[in-house]
């Protein structure tokens, strides 16, 4: 199932995503909220009449770092022993359709396509072997970073963590299989990176065991699983859009803030 977060008439609400073609697509608005008990109204909108919002609101955004062999060594940087984790706050959520905004304190911004883990249930400890119980399912990030101030800064709080630096969407998938997906990110139509999920170095049973050893994981709280090579700059009046297989695609515009 597709869910998605949309506003309609100053309302927000979750949808059920039916249909096939982009053009005919239509959202089955949902009772509740999709982590706890509910169902479908049968009270249908048209996508086209709605704004897509950000698939959730986590309260936290672990991502990590260097999850691929060619991409960390694009960079320069050595392939982790252990998964590497980083934090993008709350605020840096934007969904697809949202612009992402250049932050006036670089000149190197960067994109990052990745496939992100949506939670689903509080969870803490959890074993390889139940991680699947607390995923409720998966969508398309863009893990926007401003690449010279983090080689300048060393820490990524600045660099990762500004605002809009962290695209989501457009819904998210709970019906998936995430072994051997596709990941495609173009800027403009035209191709910057493509790779596969298979090709992580660690899994996301590994993402997940690791960092719940540390931290309670709550619904709505999302894992970035990394990116593949190719990574590249953006700039003001670029296009940049994130396709995974099976799920769709998220599109941004980038923007002079301010």
């Amino acid at each position: 199932m597709r869910i998605a977060r949309f506003s309609i008439d100053g309302n927000v609400a979750f949808g059920a995503v039916e249909g096939d073609k982009p053009d005919e697509l239509v959202l089955d608005i949902i009772k509740g909220i999709p982590f706890t008990e509910h169902e479908l109204s049968g009270t249908k909108v048209p996508l086209s009449k709605v704004r897509l919002l950000p698939p959730v609101l986590p309260n936290k955004v672990v991502a990590f770092g260097r999850n691929y062999a060619e991409h960390a060594r694009e960079l320069g940087n050595e392939v982790p022993d252990a998964p590497f984790a980083f934090f993008k706050p709350s605020t840096s959520v934007i969904g697809s359709g949202d612009d992402i905004q250049y932050p006036p304190f670089s000149e190197d911004l960067h994109h990052e396509a990745e496939l992100a883990v949506v939670i689903g249930r509080m969870c803490r400890e959890v074993p390889r072997e139940r991680v699947k119980d607390v995923i409720f399912g998966y969508t398309c990030a863009n893990d926007v970073t401003a690449r010279d101030v983090q080689k300048r800064e060393k820490q990524w709080a600045r660099a990762k963590g500004f605002d809009s630096s962290c695209p989501l969407g457009p819904w998210v998938e709970t019906d998936l299989d995430p072994g051997d997906l596709t990941i495609q990110l173009t800027v403009n139509g035209q191709q910057r990176q493509l790779g596969r999920t298979s090709e992580m170095i660690h899994s996301i049973e590994d993402l997940i065991v690791n960092i719940t050893e540390a931290m309670t994981l709550l619904p709505g709280d999302v894992i970035l699983t990394g990116t593949p090579a190719g990574v590249g700059p953006l700039a003001v009046g670029d296009e940049v859009a994130v396709t995974i297989e099976g799920i769709g695609t998220l599109t941004n515009k980038v923007v002079k803030r301010g």
